[in-house]
């Protein structure tokens, strides 16, 4: 049979280009964006050898530069060794492979590093524009189309050192400066409320029922005994304070798992009747009408709340007594520490919230466990630091529910996700008791099932009241003007800005790199922070 003439065989790496798009990402890989170059030949060649789809049989042959087989199977097999090597790396590392040779690689970088190494970064899409408020002159302007992936990245803000390590760090340090602004002062808070009366009082859970603890012996009883269960109302045994059973009751049936959730669920409430018991236990004890009590003082608190090992919330508060115009005002002469020490213990004992009334659980008054801890907090060295004070209260607000052994950190959409949380068998109990109230018409105000994740408890972590001190927002919005401070300032700026949220998250590669920048970032802040405490003490 007599040959075509004009046409040719396509060279067999085209074949090696079209068995590849199986591989992860091959559309965008590096490795396969173009036709590979065929090692040792012009760059052009591989183009120069392929016609047209116009070249039809029997048109004039076209002027071609030939391949020699040896050429072709070497580029080939290199293209295959290349691809095969990358197939036996991890997810990451081939993302992380792609990313870096990405032409706007340096540029993700940045902003990587310009959240802080966030392990959840949000994406936005949009543009900013400043103008001028008197010429309406165009001063600066900001679009993400030229942005990787035409989107910019910003902090998730999450508090919990579970979800972002990073974000959380900023959030303590951000808690920190807001609970010492209230103790000692800054922030727009005057420095003499260091001589106020201030107390760090602890309120506690009341007993549901008993569970094992730490100490030389964790149940020490004599005559040993059993519950109606049958089961040993005693132990012996001295726990670690790491041991897993401490916090587990040592009957789960005559544990009152019913009041434990719906205490959670009121904690909040029963803050609120405590702090207005106080002021009332304040205005009678110095012959004020309890209404008037405003107009001579106020009552000033930051409170955290803290998961004991047996899964119940405790509130940890520092109070202060202000003028009646808050840390600008002294406080009445009448106002002591003492004074106000009697009036949180009285109503710590006192206050109550009753249920409403179901047929299946009846009616349960709840209260303020037994222990109940105050302390004063003097500028003389007498009580507590106050600087170890905020520490603490910040240290806490960014533990996460895997931390603290309670619950978890997202919410539960259906009975079977409770069966496979990974939590101990009492916690699960309760969360499985959240999900049976929700489900109660009386109980629907309390959206116990919508808090399951949290044992009931709806409050938050950190609560505080207006004129304590500053807020995060304030904070914030500090931040962000420090670093606005380097670029020239305008007279009444005028801001467009036009954004929407596109998505969030990392790609595996990219994870990977935050992570890197994160920790060098907390490297860098311990070695400064170590410089700082070295050069203080050589003065």
């Amino acid at each position: 049979m007599p040959p075509l003439q004009g046409r040719r065989r396509p060279p067999q790496l085209d074949r090696t280009t079209a068995a590849l798009p199986h591989l992860p990402g091959y559309r965008n890989h590096p490795l396969t964006h173009s036709r590979p170059r065929p090692l040792g030949g012009d760059p052009h060649d591989l183009q120069r050898n392929t016609h047209p789809p116009s070249c039809r049989p029997g048109g004039p042959p076209r002027k071609v530069t030939a391949i020699t087989p040896d050429t072709t199977s070497a580029g080939r097999r290199a293209l295959l060794d290349r691809e095969a090597r990358l197939r036996q790396l991890p997810e990451v590392d081939r993302d992380a492979i792609r990313l870096a040779q990405e032409p706007h690689f340096a540029r993700l970088i940045e902003q990587i590093t310009a959240t802080g190494g966030c392990s959840h970064p949000v994406h936005l899409s949009g543009s900013t524009t400043t103008l001028d408020g008197t010429t309406g002159e165009i001063l600066h302007r900001y679009d993400t189309r030229h942005e990787p992936g035409e989107r910019l990245l910003v902090r998730c803000r999450n508090r919990r050192a579970t979800v972002c390590p990073a974000c959380s760090r900023l959030h303590a340090g951000d808690t920190y400066h807001l609970v010492r602004a209230g103790l000692l002062g800054g922030q727009n808070v005057p420095d003499t409320i260091r001589y106020r009366p201030r107390l760090f009082i602890t309120l506690t859970a009341p007993s549901f029922g008993a569970v094992h603890r730490t100490g030389e012996i964790c149940r020490p009883r004599r005559d040993g005994g059993h519950c109606e269960h049958g089961r040993l109302v005693s132990c012996g045994t001295s726990h670690a304070a790491d041991a897993p059973v401490v916090g587990q009751p040592l009957c789960p049936d005559c544990y009152d798992y019913t009041a434990h959730v719906l205490w959670h669920a009121h904690a909040s409430k029963l803050w609120d009747r405590f702090v207005i018991d106080v002021r009332r236990r304040l205005a009678s004890s110095v012959g004020l009408v309890q209404s008037r009590f405003a107009q001579h003082a106020r009552l000033s608190f930051a409170r955290v709340a803290e998961y004991q090992r047996r899964a119940a919330v405790h509130v940890h508060a520092v109070v202060r007594l202000d003028g009646p115009a808050g840390p600008a005002d002294e406080p009445p002469s009448w106002g002591s520490t003492e004074h106000l020490a009697d009036a949180v213990q009285a109503s710590a004992r006192r206050v109550l919230v009753r249920t409403p009334y179901s047929p299946a659980v009846g009616e349960l008054s709840l209260r303020w466990g037994v222990q109940i801890d105050v302390r004063s907090l003097r500028i003389d060295g007498e009580g507590p630091d106050d600087d170890a004070v905020a520490a603490y209260v910040a240290k806490y607000v960014t533990k996460g529910a895997s931390e603290t052994g309670a619950g978890i950190d997202h919410p539960i959409a259906t009975w079977e996700e409770i069966g496979a949380a990974p939590v101990s068998d009492h916690v699960r109990t309760l969360m499985r008791t959240c999900w049976y109230l929700g489900g109660l018409p009386e109980c629907a105000p309390l959206r116990l099932r919508a808090w399951a994740h949290t044992l009931g408890y709806r409050g938050h972590i950190l609560t505080k009241s207006r004129a304590y001190s500053t807020t995060y927002a304030a904070l914030r919005a500090d931040r962000a003007a420090h670093r606005e401070s380097d670029r020239p300032s305008v007279e009444a700026p005028v801001t467009e800005a036009t954004w929407r949220y596109v998505g969030s998250g990392h790609t595996p590669g990219a994870a990977q790199f935050a992570a890197g920048i994160a920790e060098d970032l907390a490297l860098n802040r311990e070695f400064v922070r170590a410089a700082r405490d070295e050069q203080r003490w050589g003065e």
